[in-house]
Parts: C-alpha cells; sequence; structure tokens
C-alpha cells in the first residue's frame, strides 16, 4: 500500500494551514463540511491519526470516526429534516477514493431527490455557513 501523505488536503485542515466549517471536534476527530456537497448538510468525519483509509487505520481510532459518524448522522437528519442518511467510506482508487485521508461521508437524504454527482459544484460560503450553524445547534440540541 502506498504510504500516508503528510500534504494532503485534510492534514492540511488538521493542521490549521487550510480553513474548513467545523462542526464537532473531539481527541481524535474533526468534523466539518464537504465545500462541494453532494446534499445540503454533507459532513466529513475524519481521523486525527494520519491514517490513508480503512486499511491502515488503529481500529480504535476508527471506532471513534465510527460514533462520531454516528452523533452527525443524528443531527444532520434533524438539522436538515432529512427522510435518511447515506454514509459513505471509499478505500484505495479503485473504490473511488480521491483525497487519501480515511474521510467517511455523511450525507443528509429526501426521498425523491438525487445526490448531486461528486466534486460537481462548489457551494457558496454563506450556504455552508448557515448549513454549519445549523448542525450545530443540532448537535447541542
Amino acid at each position: 500500500m502506498t504510504a500516508y501523505d503528510n500534504d494532503n488536503i485534510f492534514a492540511k485542515i488538521l493542521r490549521g494551514e487550510f480553513p474548513c466549517y467545523k462542526v464537532f471536534e473531539t481527541d481524535k476527530t474533526l468534523s466539518f463540511l464537504d465545500i462541494m456537497p453532494r446534499a445540503p448538510g454533507h459532513t466529513l468525519v475524519i481521523p486525527k491519526a494520519p491514517a490513508r483509509n480503512i486499511l491502515d487505520i488503529k481500529p480504535d481510532d476508527f471506532a471513534e470516526v465510527a460514533r462520531v459518524s454516528h452523533r452527525i448522522a443524528a443531527a444532520a437528519k434533524k438539522a436538515f429534516n432529512a427522510d435518511g442518511v447515506t454514509l459513505q467510506q471509499f478505500s484505495e482508487p479503485a473504490a473511488g477514493q480521491v483525497v487519501y485521508h480515511l474521510h467517511m461521508h455523511i450525507v443528509p437524504r429526501k426521498v425523491g431527490v438525487d445526490m448531486l454527482p461528486p466534486a460537481s459544484r462548489k457551494e457558496d460560503p454563506k450556504v455552508l455557513e448557515d448549513h454549519a450553524t445549523r448542525l450545530i445547534a443540532a448537535l447541542k440540541s
């Protein structure tokens, strides 16, 4: 397997070198909005540990990603009045992985509304700010 790249975009976000719309953080994870969402509220949960994907993450670190993803999913369903939630995780190019730092996608879904294609458009910052505010509020309630 290819080694972890310390210069991937998520590593830069973790180091504070690149901004994000943070919605939740633990000692082992960071959760923030995808700037090219496939649906309103599309959130990413990443480990703070350097892990390329599920194939090289330590089980305890992945367990925390799963716990936080569970919490974000419930809050996203509430905040965006969603009918359901899609969780996705891609490992290696054959599976569709593009950013080589493990990340879980949490995508609130509405019946009859398709997800946008991956990386199809960058969302307006004001919309992302609003979505972050809504999700943070749902996490607190």
